[in-house]
């Protein structure tokens, strides 16, 4: 199968066993990979109603449909799972290596299932798949970890996605890692794949993956190219990805409203003035601390950095640069205008391997606890978490990393510890459980409707509006249906494809379905990729319905839809109008209003005969 292995590998950690099954024409062309496809094996897997942690719950590693074709910016790998934080659906991506890796080793995908009884790692050597001891690998960090596998295994060029600490303890933050410093992060990935004993998915391989054209794919990434070097966002490609990452957007983001500000209720107007953003920014970050650029496999706008901390109180020999969301999560968040915790927080959460943005959004709830008397010094440990204390940021988070003292109640997260306080509920700021990104909806109202309704919630790369249009477009409310759903199909898909977030401004518009067609062979028309991607979202959402999910179950903290309203800042006065978003994206897509697809609507797509016998069963 061209493009594709055309081969999932399903292992079974209570018996040992590994099962190699073909991925049929159809399904790889109704589903193509990433999310979608995860979360119709999932669907067809995993048995309704399955605890997130019990032997029958199912984790996925799936590639996006791009990886190791060639295509350019299409490096990302996708784990799926039930979510430990929202008992629904959960998939989070990655970027690196380990998609395109694990594709060389024969497959498209990698399914766990079981728990085993004791650490171990799976070991896909191409056609060969062991189960190996990781006993002498559990409670290791990160790059630990990643050395002693590829010391133990003589290859330094093998694909490893892992845990760290926090994933073994469960940590509902918890992330699956790879690359030393990317992440599949958010929804507790981590704590599923440490509730199996299962350390680390390491791969390895030469098959060839085949292109159906080849010369149509030299054609379109030339076509890339010259729209990078020549196109409308040439200079923003230069300047933020290629020279400073989304780490040079800090400065912007916050003066538009957009960052988070004291746990969402300041702005920089009022509180987090100009001394304290400008020190953050990677425009001064790599001026002291850069070293080298990275960039993941087929990617030239290599946007990732590592940087070297050498400070008074933080000595780092090399750790990834922080993206937008970690600065802001431990900078505006926190009011801190000191880049020694931003990136020993990341360091840390990297090592420990935990989701930046929740442990940001964490600390941010433990100051405002803190501050307005609602839990006290004692009961954090000694620690004053006052605003932009900088040496608590780092305590508290080098706490969280290891699971010490009170760090290992705010591992669970910010509704977690306040559930285990009995106290601070009105200081959360979530989705369904899950810190709200660093994206704030009072700004782009769009993004309401997703966080709160996509069936992965409080996710900013999940499609929908986003930040579309100046603000009379914004802010008006009424036909933003046909937009919101565009947006989806277009993320749904891109994500099956294995598409960076970063493509929006790489890639000339639309020529990703063209790089599809020419890898797979598959002829999208226009009306196919739409339907791709409207089946992509049915069949994550699918997975919620069955688990018993409705429109009233989702919920969002009224902090960041202006309820009340902010009364400074450029978002001040504003309050959002979500409902009536979501009523228009339901509509528009052809659902009904409490998020359950018509029959109609998933007849006329095509390939959810299962949903709808489940959902219709008469």
């Amino acid at each position: 199968m061209d493009g594709l292995m055309g081969k999932l590998l399903f292992v079974d950690l209570n018996t040992g066993k590994s099962e190699v099954r073909t991925l049929d024409e159809e399904t790889a062309r109704n589903y193509v990979g990433g999310p979608a496809l995860g979360a119709k094996i999932l669907y067809d897997e995993m048995p309704a109603h399955t605890d997130a942690f019990a032997p029958e719950s199912m984790l996925g590693f799936v590639s996006g449909a791009l990886n190791g074709t060639g295509a350019f910016i299409s490096g990302r790998y996708t784990v799926v799972s039930k979510s430990p934080v929202t008992n629904g659906w959960n998939d989070a991506n990655s970027g690196g290596t380990f998609g395109m890796k694990m594709k060389q080793a024969g497959y498209d995908a990698v399914f766990v299932k079981g728990v085993a009884n004791k650490p171990v790692y799976i070991f896909v050597d191409g056609d060969n798949v062991t189960i190996r001891d990781a006993a002498h690998l559990w409670g290791k960090k990160t790059e630990e970890t990643e050395n002693a596998i590829k010391e133990e295994l003589g290859d330094a060029k093998i694909g490893i996605a892992l845990i760290g600490p926090a994933g073994e303890r469960k940590s509902l933050m918890a992330a699956v890692m790879n690359d030393t410093h990317r992440a599949a992060a958010r929804g507790g990935t981590g704590a599923v794949m440490g509730s199996k004993n299962l350390k680390a998915l390491v791969v390895r391989g030469d098959a060839a993956i085949t292109v159906a054209d080849n010369a149509g794919m030299k054609e379109l990434n030339k076509e890339i190219t010259d729209y990078q070097k020549n196109g409308p966002t040439k200079e923003l490609l230069e300047f933020m990805f290629t020279k400073h990452g989304t780490s040079g957007f800090y400065e912007g983001q916050i003066f538009s409203g957009d960052s988070g500000v004291k746990n969402w209720g300041g702005s920089w107007t009022n509180e987090y003035k100009e001394d304290k953003i400008t020190p953050i920014t990677g425009q001064e970050m790599d001026k002291k601390y850069h070293r080298k650029r990275y960039a993941c496999s087929t990617c030239p706008l290599a946007c990732g950095a590592f940087y070297n901390i050498n400070e008074e109180n933080c000595s780092i020999e090399e750790t990834g640069r922080p993206e937008y969301e970690t600065q802001a999560a431990f900078g505006s968040m926190l009011l801190n205008g000191d880049p020694v915790p931003v990136n020993y927080a990341n360091y840390i959460c990297n090592e420990y391997g935990l989701d930046t943005i929740s442990v940001g959004g964490t600390l941010a709830w433990t100051m405002e606890c803190y501050e307005k008397g609602i839990l006290s010094k004692a009961e954090l440990d000694g620690v004053e978490m006052t605003w932009g204390n900088a040496e608590a940021i780092m305590k508290m988070t080098e706490k969280i990393g290891k699971g010490d003292g009170v760090g290992l109640i705010l591992q669970g997260g910010s509704r977690y510890a306040a559930e285990h306080f009995g106290k601070g509920h009105e200081a959360l700021v979530e989705a369904n459980g899950i810190e709200i990104p660093q994206h704030d909806p009072r700004f782009a109202p769009g993004l309401s409707r997703t966080y709160r309704f996509d069936p992965t919630p409080a996710r900013h790369v999940k499609g929908g509006l986003g930040f579309q249009g100046p603000p009379e477009v914004r802010y008006d409310y009424e036909n933003t249906g046909e937009r919101d759903v565009a947006g989806v199909i277009y993320k749904e898909t891109a994500n099956a494809c294995g598409i960076c977030e970063f493509a929006d401004f790489g890639h000339p518009q639309g020529i990703y379905i063209k790089l599809l067609s020419a890898a797979t062979g598959f002829k999208y028309t226009e009306e196919e990729r739409m339907k791709l991607g409207k089946r992509s979202f049915i069949m994550r959402q699918a997975f919620n319905l069955r688990e018993g999910f409705r429109r009233e179950d989702c919920k969002i903290s009224d902090r960041v839809l202006g309820k009340p309203p902010l009364k400074d800042g450029p978002t001040a006065d504003i309050t959002v109008d979500d409902e009536k978003l979501a009523d228009n994206f339901f509509n528009e897509i052809g659902f009904n209003k409490d998020m359950v697809p018509k029959k109609e609507t998933m007849e006329n797509i095509g390939g959810l005969d299962s949903v709808i016998k489940d959902l219709y069963p008469a």
